[in-house]
């Protein structure tokens, strides 16, 4: 009995040692599992914040052209021209919206003796209502936009 006690502690105290290199073989790869977990974590946060720079680099350079295209090129008539040319069409195509509105009011009115209200009613659309909407963002709702930033 003595002798099975000995041979089985000498089996046990041989194969110690290949039973601690497997656990510690075990513990060394969830290590590094987690390692690579938080390497691939940061990765992550890396290329997010690599994109946010590449976001507000573009929008760095898109201001700058804006700025680079506003430039004066100090000859008083060029400039004043550059200067003009936004208003210039903004009126001439409110003109001639207004124009279009006030000949079909004229042929509510006029041609059917339709009552001014009604000629209104029936002459303001959806379609304006989008027009005008997206009018008045256009000029307006970008200055309260950059407020809010």
């Amino acid at each position: 009995m003595l002798a099975l006690c000995g041979a089985l502690l000498g089996f046990l105290s041989s194969a110690m040692p290949e039973i601690m290199r497997f656990i510690n073989q075990h513990r060394d790869r969830l290590q590094e599992l987690a390692i690579m977990d938080r390497q691939m974590e940061f990765s992550k946060l890396g290329h997010a914040h690599r994109l946010e720079e590449i976001r507000l680099t573009s929008e760095s350079n898109e201001q700058i052209a804006l700025i680079q295209s506003q430039r004066r090129v100090k000859v008083k008539w060029v400039d004043g021209l550059a200067g003009s040319v936004r208003p210039v069409i903004t009126y001439a195509f409110f003109g001639l919206y207004a124009a279009v509105k006030l000949a079909s009011w004229y042929s509510w009115v006029a041609g059917s003796n339709v009552p001014t209200v009604t000629a209104l009613i029936h002459i303001w659309s959806g379609e304006d209502e989008a027009l005008f909407a997206a009018v008045m963002s256009f000029w307006f709702g970008h200055r309260a936009l950059n407020r809010k930033r």
